[in-house]
């Protein structure tokens, strides 16, 4: 009797544990939801920059204008080095303003000897053409002077013989002066032809000659000598063809420098001219230079051919430049401060919630929460500057405390 009655009672306490780890189940108990004091700090927002350092003042160095053709790269200085006033950086290939200056003489020569031959011709041609006409004019006057005209002296085949031989003289004079004219003109036509060749082989003369002036380009001061890259980011080489006029490098006064940084444009937001900024070299970190942004870009662009990414370039004006250190095209890292605010209500992210079109915080109250409707101004990676709905000493839920209760009605919709 006493063994029933204890399983009875065992059975009992089983089926109670059971009912109630099936409570437990079906509802758990709720955990503390974590939540933030909210405090006046501040609030700082910052991002990250590289780029390398360029002179603010630069001398470029380009291709002579002179030349009216493109000029070869014999020879070319290395880039980044030591170069003194007079040095030559550059020097062209004389070759083809050699050659050009041998045709253009030889042209000159040609159309010198045209123009003798052309006048000798010419004058030759005149003189007899002259005296065939005076010859002419003398049997014309002659065939005037002694007519025979007269039926009782002279047959008739007499008269006739003299009026052709008038007519024919009279022919031959009209033939020499024509024939002296259109002589005249064409030679006239032969000589402007002659002048345009000339003209044509000076022009090459002197256009040979300023090429044979421009094979050489000299450091006008001392300084280091940074070759440009071309839209390929290639600097230009011995052998390369550049046309006049396109820019070869530039000679930077290294008094005064400036940083070049690109910042991605995800982090741009915020970003302004006047803004703060700190430099440092890659080769040097542990020294730091202040600075402000004084230009930035319109748009964003990418920085290396067939890499998508899209930055914007800013260019900060240093406070100081080391001319020891600093050097044009050194690497450098900088922090821009897109925004300093001494005294700001700075929450983390994930206090912050949306619905329905609406950014909420969710208050502690009487142990409660209570949602309440704020409105923000910046923010960073973590935290969010709210300008209105707080004041200092409110505590948050870290997470949505609605979000147990929504789940209670939903299994008690559903059970």
């Amino acid at each position: 009797m006493k063994r029933k009655i204890a399983l009875s009672i065992a059975a009992v306490l089983l089926l109670v544990t059971a009912i109630g780890v099936t409570a437990a189940l079906r509802h758990p108990a709720r955990s503390e939801v974590p939540t933030f004091r909210v405090e006046s700090s501040a609030f700082r927002r910052q991002v990250t920059a590289e780029g390398t350092l360029k002179a603010v003042k630069a001398t470029p160095v380009s291709t002579p204008n002179q030349a009216n053709r493109p000029l070869k790269i014999a020879w070319i200085e290395t880039d980044g080095a030591v170069v003194s006033k007079g040095d030559v950086i550059v020097r062209f290939d004389p070759t083809e303003f050699e050659n050009e200056l041998l045709v253009g003489n030889e042209e000159r020569a040609t159309a010198s000897n045209r123009l003798t031959k052309t006048n000798t011709d010419s004058s030759t041609t005149r003189t007899n053409l002259k005296r065939d006409a005076r010859q002419a004019e003398n049997e014309l006057e002659s065939a005037q002077r002694f007519k025979f005209d007269d039926a009782e002296i002279f047959s008739r085949y007499q008269r006739i013989e003299s009026e052709v031989d008038a007519d024919l003289a009279g022919d031959r004079k009209r033939y020499a002066e024509e024939v002296l004219k259109v002589r005249d003109t064409l030679s006239r036509t032969d000589l402007d032809l002659i002048a345009i060749e000339d003209r044509k082989a000076g022009l090459r003369i002197r256009n040979a000659e300023n090429g044979l002036k421009s094979l050489e380009i000299i450091a006008p001061y001392d300084g280091i000598l940074v070759l440009q890259r071309d839209w390929r980011g290639e600097i230009p080489r011995a052998g390369s063809t550049q046309w006049p006029g396109s820019p070869l490098a530039e000679i930077p006064e290294l008094a005064e420098m400036k940083a070049e940084v690109f910042v991605l444009e995800a982090d741009a937001a915020g970003l302004g001219v006047d803004q703060k900024a700190t430099v440092w070299l890659e080769s040097d970190a542990g020294v730091k230079y202040a600075g402000r942004i004084t230009s930035l870009d319109k748009l964003a662009r990418p920085r290396t051919r067939g890499v998508p990414v899209q930055y914007f370039g800013v260019t900060v004006s240093l406070d100081r430049t080391d001319v020891g250190k600093m050097k044009p095209g050194a690497r450098v890292r900088a922090v821009l401060e897109l925004e300093n605010l001494k005294s700001a209500f700075a929450i983390p992210r994930q206090a912050l919630f949306e619905k329905d079109g609406k950014r909420l915080v969710y208050r502690k109250n009487n142990g409660r929460f209570e949602p309440v409707e704020v409105a923000i101004s910046s923010s960073s990676a973590g935290r969010v500057v709210v300008t209105r709905g707080l004041i200092s000493g409110d505590e948050l839920a870290l997470q949505d405390p609605t979000k147990d209760e929504e789940a209670a009605e939903e299994e008690k919709a559903d059970g």
